[in-house]
C-alpha cells in the first residue's frame, strides 16, 4: 500500500536518519531538505527514493560524510571547486553561494564543481540563486558504474542523463530544469518500483529495439534510455557532459576509469546579476506580459491548460503540502531497511 508521508514529519526523520549514519546535524538536514522538496516539487525521482543508493554507496566508502569543498583554482568572476566526494547537496549548496557572492561583486560568475556525489535535483540550486535576485544557467554530468542513455542513433548507452537547468528570477520567478534524457533516470526507477510500463520512446532493450520495461535498466542483459528529441536532446546531453565533465576537470563518460566510484557529477554554473542588464521592474512587468500572452493560448485540451516553466512544481508543491507525499511500497521498504540498522522508526 501507497505510504502518504507529511512533509516536516519525513525531513525529521530523513535528518535522523543521515545523522544517524554519521553526516553532521547540519550536513543531514541539507540533505534532508533537498530530497524532501524535491517530493514536493513532484519530482520523486529525486527525493527520498534516492536514499536506499545514498546508503548503498556509503557503506562502500564511494560518499565521504562532512567534507567541505575546497576551491581549487579561479579569479575573479572565476572559481573551480572540488567535492572531496562528499554529499552533492551540501557541497552544491556552498558553491552556489559562493557564485551569488562573485555575481554580486563581478555582475557575473562562472563556477564548476567535481568530485561531488549526487547533487540531486538541479532545480533547487537555481531556485537558491533566484531568491538572492540571480539569473542561472547549470549544465551537469553524471558518472556512475555504467552509462544509462545512448547516443542518438546509437544501441548501447554512453553517457547519463547529463540535466540541463535555468532560472530566472523576479516576482514570477521561472525555472526551467530537465534531464537530457526523455525521462530521468529516477523515474525509470519509480517506474520499475510502481510494476508499470515505461513511457514508449524512452528506453531500449540491449539490443537497440525500442521497450517500454524498465526492468532493462536494472536486469541483465541491459538496455539504455534515449535522449529526448533525437540529434537535439543528444547534442545538449552531449554538451552537458562536455561542460559538467570536461571542463570541470572531474570524472567524465569515456575516461577509462573501470572500479566502482559511487554516483558522481560535475556542474558547471554561470549566475548573472540581472540588474546590470536591466531594470528589475522592468523585468518584472515584461516577463508577466510574455506570461500572460502564452497563457492566452487556447488549450488543444480543456483540462490541460497551458503552463510555463516552473508552474508544474509550484501546482504540486501546493498539493503536497496539503495532501502529503506518496510514496511507493518499495521504495518505503527500502528506505526503513536502510533505518532499522540504526533503530529508527517511520514518521507517524
Amino acid at each position: 500500500m501507497t505510504t502518504v508521508a507529511d512533509s516536516e514529519r519525513l525531513k525529521s526523520f530523513v535528518t535522523a536518519l543521515f545523522q544517524a549514519a554519521g553526516s553532521s546535524s547540519h550536513e543531514a538536514q541539507e540533505i534532508a531538505d533537498h530530497l524532501v522538496e524535491a517530493n514536493l516539487a513532484g519530482h520523486d525521482s529525486h527525493g527520498v527514493g534516492m536514499i536506499p543508493a545514498y546508503f548503498l554507496h556509503l557503506r562502500a566508502g564511494h560518499v565521504k560524510p562532512n567534507q567541505t569543498p575546497q576551491r581549487i583554482g579561479g579569479d575573479g568572476a572565476f572559481a573551480r571547486f572540488d567535492g572531496q566526494m562528499g554529499y552533492g547537496q551540501p557541497a552544491a549548496n556552498r558553491v552556489m553561494d559562493e557564485a551569488a557572492a562573485i555575481a554580486r561583486a563581478h555582475g557575473v560568475a562562472v563556477t564548476t564543481l567535481c568530485n561531488a556525489q549526487h547533487i540531486g535535483r538541479v532545480g533547487a540550486y537555481a531556485e537558491r540563486l533566484q531568491a538572492e535576485g540571480l539569473l542561472s544557467l547549470h549544465f551537469v554530468n553524471a558518472v556512475y558504474h555504467t552509462p544509462t542513455v545512448a547516443p542518438y542513433r546509437g544501441s548501447d548507452a554512453r553517457v547519463m542523463t547529463n540535466p540541463v537547468c535555468i532560472g530566472l528570477p523576479g516576482a514570477a520567478p521561472m525555472l526551467l530544469d530537465f534531464a537530457t534524457a526523455t525521462i530521468a533516470l529516477g523515474k525509470v526507477r519509480v517506474a520499475w518500483n510502481k510494476g508499470v510500463a515505461a513511457p514508449e520512446g524512452s528506453l531500449i532493450d540491449h539490443q537497440g529495439r525500442p521497450t517500454t520495461s524498465p526492468a532493462v535498466m536494472f536486469e541483465e542483459p541491459r538496455g539504455a534510455q534515449t535522449a529526448f528529441g533525437l540529434h537535439k536532446g543528444w547534442g545538449l546531453a552531449f554538451m552537458a557532459e562536455a561542460l559538467g565533465g570536461v571542463m570541470t576537470g572531474g570524472p567524465r563518460s569515456g575516461d577509462g576509469f573501470t572500479g566502482e566510484r559511487g554516483l558522481v557529477n560535475g556542474i558547471m554554473s554561470i549566475v548573472i546579476d540581472p540588474a546590470r542588464l536591466i531594470e528589475t521592474q522592468w523585468l518584472d512587468a515584461a516577463m508577466a506580459t510574455l506570461v500572460d500572452y502564452v497563457k492566452a493560448s487556447p488549450a488543444a485540451d480543456p483540462g490541460a491548460p497551458v503552463q510555463v516553466p516552473g508552474e508544474a512544481e509550484a501546482l504540486m508543491r501546493a498539493e503536497r503540502r496539503r495532501n502529503g507525499i506518496p510514496i511507493d511500497p518499495t521504495t518505503w521498504s527500502q528506505i526503513l531497511a536502510c533505518a532499522e540498522p540504526y533503530g529508527l522508526r517511520a514518521p507517524a
